[in-house]
């Protein structure tokens, strides 16, 4: 059995799982391998019953004090203990096992590991499992089970048993880094390192293991921008752009004055565009810094010579409203170009009346989704394409341009706070300008931290702002309440924020898992004021401009990277009124206070950023991913700063030696990356 073997070779595996394993994107055994755990239950030393916390999974050692208790009904009994140590009493519940009245006696110690719920105002311990005697947790102690991304049909066990399974009978694959990297950074060998980081023994082995695995995942990343900056730098510019006065005319006009640096990137982008060869720059700017006027004033420069020029939103919403904002500019400052809308949700006679107008050049700006770079569009003179940091293209999409005509210019814009340092190993592949200052008539979000006491009063500000018209995002982490790290779950949270504000104020929720017509759907409503208030996880973090909304309320935001929250926070302040930023959390621990202080003084993401990384220490790679930026599967550009620039030295130093990898030592790391180019893995992450 190899890794191009499939799934359905494992014992266990019919046609029925087979195709659940392909709704998680697992078709093979080598896919099987690389689905990697999203963090792991760890069986910690047991805590004082003094120094538990809500929110947590903790286990604790005490006597059972007083009699076992069972209350309810026959159909949902609740057995009942108190739980003693010197430092205090906790009360522990179990639902549906009346047995344990007869297993469990007053005196006896025991272990029990369970989630610490806030249950009126008294810490509970809910549906622990029981060790008896004590000594039983401490064979389990410091053991790391992996728990695995889910989908309906498939269970944790079930992906367990199928790696188990697949590590065992496939064939050793033959190590691909070169020994010398190997060595000179210290890294497990790749068999190794696919046991450890799916079944570790201890954090030790799993720290080794992931260090491997991330630095292998960084370096082929960094060789495969090398590639394709290499392969673009020799196309020349094909396009000629004589300077439009209309443009300048424009800019005096704006109901505002461009900053010093907006004007400073617009002219490298100027420079760019008429230089020798075909541009490739990122924009990168903080959310508000007007990053979306710059790409404007770029497409404006195509169309008014002539040629086309296509603006590439994350969602369908958001591309309407880029649309529309678009649209109106052109009629009200008198330019005189054409637009149009392209997206996947529009009627087969919508699209087809768009292409022909797109073909025959009657279309200069084009504004959409992934369906602008579809087989079915053809361009009549593609000259530059202005796409979000969500929509980096990856090998197979440039060509598909490039094969449209000629290869057109490519401006990406991101508003990711990521410091300079990383941002040129990240993006290897293009130039980087910056824009590092804020229009001065941008009111600050005020922030504030507050731990779960003050919910109710954040709902009674919340009720405060709907009253005056304004709208408000909650934010909370998982959606299913099966995730091991059960947080707020956002259709029943929804229903209770509901029933707290009162049928006066719509609220609705969204997640990732809902179709797509549905999340345009809910957006639509949001940005036109018919809801209120929307609970949502992360998904709307980027692709939406609701200018009347004006507070933020993260819920669990220990459980967010500081980029993340600062993302998340740039939802509102987009309009003329204050905009509010309540960050709630149930964590105690002085790291946590540390990190959320930093959002509470500064609305700077650069600053964040950087202190984010100043404060990230090895502990920190250890469970949920932080940052949610580029979509590695197992590396964080924060948590791994220094594997990221160790891979980009080590890419360095291997292309100077050997710049084709032609080298003996280099030929398998020299097909595997070939490997990774030609099945476009490197899309995923640009």
């Amino acid at each position: 059995m190899n890794e191009y073997s499939k799934v359905s070779e494992l014992k266990g595996i019919g046609e029925k799982t087979e195709k659940t394993f392909q709704k998680l994107g697992i078709e093979t055994v080598g896919d099987l391998i690389r689905y990697f755990p999203r963090s792991y239950d760890v069986y910690e030393e047991p805590v004082p019953i003094s120094e538990i916390e809500e929110g947590k999974v903790m286990a604790v050692t005490g006597a059972i004090y007083g009699s076992v208790r069972v209350n309810g009904s026959r159909n949902m009994q609740v057995t009942t203990l108190t739980l003693k140590d010197i430092t205090g009493t906790l009360q522990v519940k179990w639902f549906r096992m009346p047995f344990l009245r007869n297993t469990l006696r007053a005196g006896g110690t025991i272990t029990l590991r369970g989630k610490v719920a806030n249950r009126r105002g008294i810490l509970t311990m809910e549906q622990p499992e029981i060790f008896y005697p004590s000594s039983r947790y401490e064979e389990k102690q410091d053991t790391l089970q992996p728990i695995y991304p889910l989908t309906a049909g498939i269970t944790n066990n079930s992906i367990m048993k199928a790696v188990k399974q697949a590590i065992e009978y496939l064939d050793l694959r033959q190590e691909f880094l070169p020994k010398s990297v190997r060595l000179q950074y210290r890294l497990a060998e790749y068999n190794y390192s696919i046991r450890g980081i799916h079944f570790p023994e201890d954090k030790e082995e799993f720290y080794f293991a992931r260090e491997r695995l991330v630095f292998e995942e960084f370096l082929i990343f960094i060789l495969s921008l090398r590639q394709l900056k290499e392969k673009e730098a020799k196309n020349r510019n094909p396009f000629s752009f004589p300077k439009q006065d209309a443009i300048e005319a424009f800019i005096k006009k704006l109901p505002y004055t461009l900053t010093n640096a907006q004007r400073k990137v617009w002219e490298e982008i100027c420079t760019d565009m008429t230089g020798k060869h075909v541009m490739s720059r990122l924009v990168q700017g903080d959310v508000g810094s007007g990053k979306t006027i710059i790409a404007l004033l770029g497409l404006l420069l195509v169309g008014l010579n002539g040629y086309q020029g296509a603006m590439m939103a994350p969602t369908e919403v958001l591309a309407k409203q880029h649309y529309e904002s678009v649209k109106g500019m052109l009629e009200t400052y008198g330019i005189p170009l054409q637009i149009e809308l392209l997206t996947g949700s529009m009627t087969a006679k919508e699209k087809r009346l768009a292409y022909e107008r797109i073909a025959s050049g009657e279309a200069n700006l084009i504004v959409g989704t992934h369906a602008l770079i579809q087989e079915k569009v053809k361009y009549r003179n593609l000259a530059l394409v202005v796409t979000d940091e969500q929509h980096r293209f990856g090998v197979k999409q440039r060509e598909t341009l490039a094969g449209k005509g000629n290869t057109p210019h490519i401006l990406v814009m991101s508003a990711t706070p990521i410091p300079r340092t990383l941002a040129i190993i990240l993006y290897g592949d293009l130039d980087i300008s910056v824009i590092d200052e804020l229009p001065a008539n941008r009111l600050p979000i005020k922030n504030c931290v507050v731990d779960t006491s003050y919910r109710k009063t954040a709902y009674e500000f919340i009720r405060k702002q709907t009253a005056q018209g304004r709208q408000c995002y909650v934010i909370c982490p998982m959606v299913e309440e099966s995730e091991v790290l059960e947080a707020e779950n956002v259709t029943d949270y929804a229903k209770q924020l509901q029933e707290e504000l009162g049928n006066s104020i719509h609220v609705e929720y969204l997640h990732g898992k809902m179709k797509q017509s549905q999340k345009d759907d809910i957006m639509e409503r949001f940005s036109q004021n018919e809801i209120k208030v929307l609970v949502s996880t992360t998904v709307i973090e980027v692709g939406i401009n609701v200018p009347n909304a004006t507070v933020m309320m993260v819920e669990n935001a220990e459980r967010f990277g500081l980029a993340q929250l600062h993302q998340l926070r740039g939802r509102v302040g987009r309009g003329a009124h204050q905009s509010y930023c309540i960050f709630m959390t149930s964590s105690k621990t002085k790291e946590t206070k540390k990190r959320l202080e930093i959002l509470n003084k500064s609305n700077d993401g650069f600053y964040i950023a950087s202190e984010d990384l100043k404060l990230r220490g090895p502990g920190d790679l250890f469970g949920i991913r932080q940052s949610g930026i580029l979509d590695f599967k197992l590396g964080d550009v924060f948590q791994d700063a220094k594997i990221l620039q160790n891979a980009s030295d080590a890419a360095n130093a291997l292309l100077e030696k050997d710049p084709n990898l032609e080298m003996e030592e280099n030929q398998n790391m020299k097909r595997y990356l070939q490997n990774y180019i030609q099945h476009g893995m490197i899309e995923t992450t640009l």
